[in-house]
């Protein structure tokens, strides 16, 4: 990629950004100039990965199940440039997030538990892995601020954007040549590190996604580690407006691997008379009812290691802690299902019926898997009382963060008005909405000389 000047930036910028490209260039210019401040002049490597929302399956993707994400244009920009040893040196552009330097190795040592920094010691660690040790170390700066950054704690996937655009970097420097699908693995693999057993979703709609389109993706690996996907475009005269209800999750990550074990548990338990089972994608075909008369409404891991079933690695979840194993399969089931019946509704430009699975999405993960909070709940039920808005549900990993309302595209102005005068009257929050507009998957934007 040859070195270009700031005078042509603009240009790179436009096939990604489209009209906001001028926008753009203004917050890319300033992170140009904090790099140099910083580490001098010279090449800058100039990398971006988008957030996701996700139009519905939530929780389906480490199960084998179905999902339909979406880039976002709000993004994490990495830029990089090459060191002569093998250390990372990183800074962020919000100075709530410190500096921080380590060694690459094939075992990182982490930072403590919630530092930012672990996603990036996740991608070096793969990094090196992945090349043996041939992982040139890096000058880095993070520029992911809101208003054009993804917001953090929101359900965005902003920790997955992070990890995507360093693996970007490090695979563009060691010049490795992989398939866009092994990509997206190779970069969903890191985030074990910082202990979330989660699945691909996030890293596929960062890397795969198409402008003004959802990209369907069926979880469950094919033959050669290939996936099936997907691009559907949104229905003409809706869009979606993403709400943040300003309420973060933290801590939660055993709350969700206790989601994580209840599925693996009903999976267990399920296999007894169905020896080839893996997950619970393996029981979709079936009736509900048929699966439900088999499954206990809890159990805990001490119980079905005692019936000689065991469910892997699940970091803080206690031997004893009640897994709800009926209600969390129950949502499984019936939201892949939801994701089946959105793509052909979205292929027929149903808005009604895909607002309507939005909604019942939203009951599910409120009631099933347990993962709403009162503040997502009272933005859905106000979102569906104005005029327009086809469904709503939260996105996300739940206990806290966005929701997302499928709205046409005369009804946002007032939608956006009734939530930002409702919410902060009930809770006493400030709220912030913005468009969801589709963009682009992660790439190296330019090589630039400063």
């Amino acid at each position: 990629m040859p070195l270009i000047t700031a005078a042509t930036l603009l240009d790179h910028l436009a096939p990604i950004y489209g009209e906001d490209a001028p926008l753009q260039l203004a917050r890319y210019q300033a992170a140009v100039a904090r790099f140099v401040a910083l580490y001098g002049h010279g090449p800058i490597t100039l990398v971006r990965a988008p957030g996701r929302v996700n139009l519905i399956g939530e929780h389906t993707d480490y199960n084998d199940g179905y999902v339909l994400p979406a880039a976002l244009d709000k993004d994490i920009v990495l830029l990089a440039r090459p060191r002569r040893d093998p250390v990372v040196q990183a800074t962020n552009i919000e100075s709530q997030f410190p500096p921080v330097t380590f060694a690459l190795s094939a075992q990182i040592e982490p930072a403590p538990n919630g530092h930012w920094s672990n996603y990036l010691r996740a991608a070096a660690q793969m990094a090196v892995r992945l090349t043996n040790g041939n992982t040139p170390g890096l000058d880095l700066l993070v520029a992911a601020a809101p208003p054009l950054g993804v917001p953090r704690n929101a359900g965005l996937s902003s920790s997955s954007a992070l990890v995507v655009a360093l693996s970007q970097a490090f695979t563009h420097f060691t010049a490795r040549r992989v398939a866009a699908m092994r990509f997206a693995q190779e970069c969903a693999d890191p985030e074990w590190y910082v202990g979330t057993r989660g699945g691909i979703m996030d890293h596929f709609a960062a890397i795969l996604a198409r402008r003004d389109h959802a990209l369907f993706l069926d979880c469950r690996p094919q033959s050669g580690a290939t996936y099936i996907t997907r691009h559907v475009p949104f229905p003409p005269g809706f869009c979606l407006l993403v709400i943040d209800s300003g309420i973060h999750h933290h801590n939660v990550r055993g709350e969700f691997n206790r989601r994580v074990a209840a599925c693996r548990a009903g999976v267990a338990l399920l296999r007894r008379a169905r020896p080839g089972i893996t997950h619970l994608r393996d029981v979709q075909h079936e009736t509900w009812a048929q699966i439900a008369a088999e499954l206990p409404a809890t159990s805990t891991i001490a119980d079905l290691t005692a019936q000689g079933l065991h469910l892997g690695e699940l970091p803080g979840v206690p031997d004893d802690a009640p897994l709800q194993v009926l209600a969390c399969c129950r949502h499984v089931w019936h939201e892949n299902r939801r994701v089946l019946d959105a793509l052909l509704a979205l292929e027929q430009g149903d808005a009604p019926t895909v607002g309507a699975l939005l909604t019942a999405a939203h009951a599910s993960a409120r009631d099933d898997y347990a993962i709403s909070t009162p503040e997502l709940d009272f933005l859905v039920e106000s979102a569906l009382q104005v005029k327009g808005v086809a469904g709503a549900r939260l996105t996300g990993a739940g206990w806290g963060g966005c929701v997302l309302a499928l709205v046409s595209n005369d009804a946002v102005g007032p939608l956006a008005a009734h939530l930002t005068a409702a919410y902060p009257a009930r809770f006493g929050l400030p709220l912030n909405t913005f468009l969801c507009k589709a963009g682009p998957g992660a790439c190296v934007v330019a090589e630039i000389e400063a």
